[in-house]
């Protein structure tokens, strides 16, 4: 099968790959029909190279039509139409239990400390063959996978893989209180979607980016929005909110940027550096070291009110980054932060969606490409280029 393969850093290839097989009997095979590029993984394309090795597939949203199931496997039929989560999930251990997927024991990766296996993410998230694919094979498949109805096109389902669900949460963990203001910083798929749902609930939402054409997305949405490199020039992001929240600040933020944030040449200047360093150089220097850039979370922290919430979608890869301790407790601002438990979400969100599209999630994917504009699209994406903020590929 065709299939997306890293092949070393900025070097995203379609080759031709093994078939997927069915390996435990709780194992299915999907056809995948849809798969998004997510901004996670951009940090596969650049940052997180060290934990990558050549020929890996990649890509961790997709959807598709069951075509081979195991013995074991009672709850889904060939022709079943699923979506699948990118936790690796069992739904059964004492994690999963607490609905916390994200850190389900069972696939957990003790040798390099991080929780349950992503598909398609490195060996820091378990070396799983990812859905950037014409086939996948789905573990746990009488619970993992989520069944969609026939009907509605790939884009009202396929979003619940991920953006849905993870957005839901940032929005979930933020606890925006009733007429209270909510600042997302980002204005990507996440940072959009959030601000779409968090609209849709009545809140007041301001979204910043520095890219025109993510601004007038959400704006279109009734969100506020506020150019990046506007603020900095009249004294920075927290100040302009404050001026606009009677000197307060928001009531929450959304970091909806993570490490990818602009504004820190000097920690983007090491992050390049270790990408360069050997494998066993560099892995444990991307887990200790601080090489994270900072500039999206220190804002946040500034731009939020005291005793308000910072919840942290946006993805951190650094352990030794300097955190501005005294400035958190004296504001005694809440931290909530954590991958997405997506099994968590998506029976709610599914339900929503079934006969409703709130947050206009069929016109939500920028581009639809077949699978082969792969490399290229990961390099406009990246780049912020040809209007890209969410793509979708069609193998």
């Amino acid at each position: 099968m065709k299939a997306v393969t890293w092949q070393g850093v900025h070097d995203m290839r379609v080759t031709e790959v093994p078939d997927p097989r069915i390996e435990e009997p709780t194992d299915a095979i999907i056809r995948v029909t849809s798969s998004g590029l997510c901004g996670s993984d951009l940090h596969l394309y650049e940052t997180l190279g060290p934990f990558m090795e050549a020929g890996d597939i990649v890509g961790h949203e997709p959807m598709g039509i069951v075509e081979e199931v195991g013995s074991a496997v009672t709850n889904l039929q060939v022709g079943d139409r699923v979506v699948v989560p990118f936790n690796v999930s069992c739904g059964s251990c004492w994690m999963c239990d607490q609905k916390l997927y994200s850190q389900c024991e069972k696939t957990q990766n003790p040798e390099h400390g991080t929780g349950a296996s992503f598909f398609g993410y490195s060996k820091l998230y378990g070396h799983v063959p990812g859905g950037q694919a014409e086939y996948l094979r789905v573990p746990f498949a009488d619970f993992l996978p989520v069944k969609v109805p026939e009907g509605p096109s790939d884009d009202r389902f396929l979003f619940l893989s991920d953006v849905l669900p993870t957005a839901w949460q940032g929005l979930e963990y933020a606890a925006v209180p009733d007429g209270g203001t909510l600042l997302v910083l980002g204005a990507g798929p996440i940072g959009d979607m959030a601000a779409r749902m968090a609209a849709h609930r009545g809140h007041r939402v301001i979204s910043v980016d520095r890219v025109p054409e993510r601004l007038a997305r959400v704006a279109k949405r009734g969100v506020e929005t506020i150019d990046l490199d506007e603020a900095e020039k009249a004294g920075g992001v927290g100040e302009v909110v404050r001026e606009s929240t009677d000197g307060r600040g928001a009531d929450a933020v959304i970091d909806a940027v993570g490490m990818e944030a602009h504004g820190s040449p000097v920690a983007s200047t090491m992050q390049k550096f270790v990408g360069l360093l050997p494998d066993a150089v560099a892995e444990p220097l991307m887990k200790r070291a601080g090489v994270d850039r900072l500039a999206a979370l220190y804002t946040a922290f500034d731009a939020v009110r005291r005793g308000g919430t910072v919840s942290i979608s946006g993805v951190y890869g650094g352990a030794a980054d300097p955190i501005p301790m005294f400035q958190l407790f004296d504001k005694q601002v809440q931290l909530r932060m954590g991958q997405a438990n997506v099994r968590a979400w998506t029976d709610e969100l599914l339900g929503i969606l079934r006969d409703d599209d709130p947050w206009d999630v069929e016109s939500f994917a920028t581009h639809h490409l077949p699978l082969d504009e792969a490399p290229q699209a990961y390099r406009h994406f990246q780049k912020k280029e040809e209007g890209m903020v969410k793509v979708v590929f069609r193998p």
